[in-house]
Parts: C-alpha cells; sequence; structure tokens
C-alpha cells in the first residue's frame, strides 16, 4: 500500500517476476528436488547405470527416492508459498504467521502429501514408499532453502532501488 499502483500499460507479467519465479524459486527447488533424490539413491550405494526396475535389488530404493522427488516438491512449494507472499519487503516484517488461509492450506497440502507416503492403499496407488527421520529432517531444511534465497533476493533488490533512488552506486 505504500507504492503506487503499476501504470495501466505496465504488464502483470513483468521480467523481474519471471526471473524471480523460474530462474531463482524454480532452479533451488529444482536443485533441492534433485539433489534429495540422488542422495537417497546413492546413500544406498546406487552407482549411476545400475538397474532399478521392478525386480532388482535397488526398486525399494528407487521408489524411495521417487517419493522423496515428491515430497521434495511438496516442501519447496510450502517455500514458494511463503515466499510469494510479498515481492519486495521482507516476509518476517510482514508476518510468517499472518495469513490463517495460507496456513490451512500448507497444512492439508501437507496432510494429503503424509497419507500418500505412509498409509498402504495410498502407497499402493501412488507406488510409494515411507520416509525415514534422516529423510524428513533433510525434507524440513527446503522450504526454509527456498524462502531465504528469495529473502535474499528482494534484500538485494531493495538495496538496488535505494542506490538507485539516491543516485548512489
Amino acid at each position: 500500500m505504500d507504492r503506487p499502483p503499476r501504470r495501466r500499460k505496465e504488464s502483470i507479467i513483468t521480467r523481474r517476476l519471471l526471473v524471480r519465479a523460474w530462474g531463482l524459486l524454480g532452479v533451488t527447488s529444482a536443485l533441492l528436488v534433485t539433489g534429495g533424490f540422488l542422495w537417497v539413491l546413492l546413500s544406498a550405494g546406487w552407482h549411476p547405470g545400475d538397474p532399478t526396475g521392478a525386480g532388482t535389488p535397488l526398486h525399494a530404493t528407487w521408489l524411495e527416492a521417487t517419493t522423496m522427488t515428491f515430497a521434495g516438491i511438496v516442501a519447496c512449494q510450502v517455500g514458494t508459498a511463503m515466499a510469494a507472499r510479498t515481492d519486495r519487503v521482507s516476509l518476517l516484517s510482514v508476518g510468517v504467521l499472518t495469513n490463517r488461509l495460507l496456513l490451512a492450506g500448507i497444512a492439508f497440502e501437507l496432510a494429503v502429501t503424509a497419507a500418500v507416503v505412509y498409509l498402504p492403499p495410498l502407497q499402493r496407488v501412488f507406488e510409494t514408499r515411507p520416509l525415514g527421520g534422516r529423510e524428513l529432517l533433510v525434507l524440513a531444511t527446503f522450504p526454509i532453502v527456498v524462502w531465504g534465497v528469495d529473502e535474499v533476493f528482494r534484500a538485494l533488490s531493495r538495496r538496488r532501488s535505494l542506490q538507485e533512488s539516491t543516485g548512489r552506486r
């Protein structure tokens, strides 16, 4: 509310929005999720080229790695949802817990994810495997990393805007 409204001719989808959404949040999420997938496989002794199909010794690990991928995408989306609450100021100044509807949506999303990962009937349908404590601890960092990267991006943007408005470089 402190900023003037956008100009009528200014597009809603701006270059800055695309850089932030795809280049920053998307790439950060992709790296985290891919890292989680490979971490599960490598922790079980997998090497590139090892078979992971049905009937192979690493098939259960493959299913756990794909489950980690699914849960990682959900975790990154939580971080993205929190980051998307503001495009300029710090989320801490807006308040992390001030949007109850968003928090309810996140709780629902996490509950559905837990059901898909831990309920045997849904495990059969979605071919998921339960994740252990180590995996859950790693997953818990994903939203924090996504949100944190965006916080740094917004802080740098504010700093750059301040420098431009004062004429300093």
